[in-house]
Order: structure tokens, then sequence, then C-alpha cells
């Protein structure tokens, strides 16, 4: 029985890995994630070996599939950067649509701003992004007595997302004004 175990981790060697879905990630450092180093054989690869996947941020998801007698198939989905978050010490960073920080983000100068200060508000600003996406948000400023956001003409302040949320048909109405939002109703700025 030993002497079958042994054989089948020499005899059945994974010699074949490919990646797909990868963008930012290399394909060697998605084996890596994957616990791909080559030194077990086919049948002693599972998901605990692949599990190094989800500990990358960029990792969103990812499917490992099995094919004998030596192949191992990865696909992956990867977080991309929706927006920059000031963080409270001052330190910008990329974060996902899900509030991940995704370390060494490139390129991301153009994504929105968020920052603010008093209670953590990010899963709300970036909702917040997703309702407003057809609009150019430049910043997204949040306190605790509401949310500000600047746009490439005009602002919007709120200090109630729901009804932000609810009476953000009025952006597009009045594209270069400074908006108010509250629960009974907007009042626009000259």
């Amino acid at each position: 029985m030993v002497g079958a175990g042994v054989g089948a981790w020499f005899a059945l060697p994974v010699n074949a890995v490919t990646v797909s879905g990868n963008v930012r990630l290399s394909e060697a450092r998605v084996q890596a994630l994957a616990g791909l180093d080559g030194s077990f054989g086919w049948l002693y690869y599972g998901t605990w070996r692949a599990r190094g996947l989800l500990d990358s941020p960029w990792v969103q998801s990812a499917v490992v599939t099995r094919t004998f007698p030596d192949r191992v198939a990865i696909a992956v989905t990867e977080r991309t950067p929706r927006a920059r978050w000031q963080r409270r010490t001052g330190e910008v960073v990329a974060v996902a649509r899900d509030g991940t920080v995704l370390p060494g983000a490139a390129g991301t100068g153009a994504l929105p701003l968020i920052r603010g200060w008093g209670p953590d508000r990010l899963p709300e600003v970036l909702h917040l992004l997703d309702t407003l996406a057809r609009y150019t948000v430049q910043t997204v400023t949040y306190t605790p007595s509401g949310v500000s956001v600047k746009l490439k003409t005009g602002s919007v302040w709120s200090g109630d997302l729901r009804a932000l949320v609810k009476y953000a048909g009025s952006i597009s109405m009045y594209p270069d004004r400074d908006i108010y939002i509250y629960p009974w109703g907007v009042s626009v700025q000259e």
C-alpha cells in the first residue's frame, strides 16, 4: 500500500499548468499562490494547496481544475481598482469595489478619491460610486454629517445617502450647479 502511494507520487507528477484570467498577477505568481511548486504528484494536489490563491488581495475568485493524468488549470478572476482611498494616516491606496486594498496598483490617478473623517463609510461610498457611475465623480468626502461629491462640473451634498441615491437624477438636470439633497427634496445653488 505504501509502495503504491509512493509510486503514484512519482508516476503522476503535475507536468502541465495553465493559467487564465490573470492581468496584474504573473503566471508564475498565480502558480506559486496555488501551491504548484512541483514537489508532489497529481493525486496529492487538492483544495488545501490551492487555498493560497485567496490570500492575495488581487484574487477575487479562482477555479482550479485537475485533469488526469498530469494537468492543472487555474482560472482566476482578479479584482480591479475602483477608487483611491485616503486613509486617516494620509496614505492613498487603491481599493476594489468590495473595499479590498490593492497593494501596488498602478495607473489609478484618474479614479475617484475617497476621503473623510468620523465613522468609516468606505463601503457606503463605494456603493454610492456605483450609483453615480454615469457621472464623472472626482472626489467623495464623508463626515459624520453627510457626504459631498465633487463632479467634473458642480457638486452634490447630502446628509442622507438614501436620499442622495433617490434624487441622483437631479445631477443630470442641473449638471453645472451645486446641489444639496435632503430627505424631503433638492436645493440647487447658482
